[in-house]
């Protein structure tokens, strides 16, 4: 099953060339559900697998307190992994079929209001390297609305200030071209000119975002500098890495953008994904309506 498994995961780098979080993601799912299989199942051969024992380990999940978001994806990872292998015809029957989804829970994302994000672009301070390059990234984060591990994954070639856009690699590695605002554009020319250097040791690196070892910023970096910065700004609502993102779609909706446009800044590859910033537009209409209103 191990072989099985690592042929699958090849499968995705070489064939697909899906993102290294995506394929972190399908590897930790398939690897709890083959020892499942071998600890409770007490089975080491996947064509013996039938649909019961699948239905059996999903509701192992519910019983372990999963949300549905999470049993959907793992059922979305077992049904890729059986279709490979029946594919493969290491298999000779896919058990997954028939199988559903749960209904996913409709959450809607969290949002900064304009003068929330306002107070967490003030909140660094530029009197040294590090406030610099703090401004720089959340500042790039808003102007672009780009995820967390594409803000990091930059590096100096995919910054073209002159031009006034900057080249990203998102999902599935496919590249797109997001302009940035003069805001953003001045912030990243005061960390380039008089911030990035001041991080660098001996040894070279390419990356735009750098930590205090000369290092690539990582996910974690950054998630401790966000949570800094929202205690500097005041800001009591709980953020994540892709509050911003969010605030930046649904602020771009709020102010007529059209829905495709935001898509293609995203990254989206289905509209689908995007219209959720739709309802939120409309669920804060609402809440103005019913705080303003004198007859709400």
């Amino acid at each position: 099953m191990e072989d099985r498994l690592r042929d699958f995961i090849h499968f995705l780098i070489v064939e697909k060339g899906l993102a290294k979080n995506t394929i972190i993601s399908y590897e930790r799912d398939l690897r709890s559900y083959l020892n499942y299989l071998k600890t409770t199942e007490l089975m080491t051969d996947l064509n013996e697998v039938q649909r019961f024992q699948i239905i059996r380990f999903l509701a192992t999940l519910k019983d372990q307190g999963k949300s549905s978001k999470t049993i959907a994806r793992h059922i979305a990872s077992l049904r890729a992994f059986h279709q490979f292998l029946l594919r493969d015809k290491a298999v000779e029957r896919d058990p997954t079929v028939h199988i559903e989804s749960p209904q996913r829970d409709q959450s809607l994302p969290k949002v900064l209001s304009i003068k929330e994000v306002e107070k967490l672009l003030d909140s660094p301070k530029v009197h040294d390297h590090f406030g610099r390059r703090d401004k720089a990234m959340i500042e790039l984060l808003y102007a672009t609305g780009i995820r967390v591990s594409e803000l990091i994954g930059l590096n100096l070639g995919d910054v073209h200030l002159t031009m006034g856009f900057i080249r990203c690699i998102g999902k599935g590695n496919k590249e797109r071209i997001i302009p940035i605002g003069r805001t953003a554009t001045s912030a990243l020319q005061d960390y380039l000119e008089n911030g990035r250097h001041l991080f660098l040791k001996k040894q070279k690196d390419d990356a735009l975002f750098l930590n205090h070892l000369g290092r690539r910023l990582t996910r974690q970096g950054f998630w401790k500098i966000l949570k800094r910065l929202t205690h500097n700004a005041g800001i009591t609502k709980e953020l994540t890495p892709h509050t911003l993102r969010h605030s930046f779609a649904t602020h771009l909706l709020e102010n007529g953008a059209d829905l495709r446009a935001v898509q293609e800044l995203l990254g989206h590859s289905d509209i689908s994904t995007t219209q959720i910033y739709t309802h939120v537009t409309k669920t804060r209409l609402k809440d103005v309506y019913s705080q303003f209103h004198p007859r709400a």
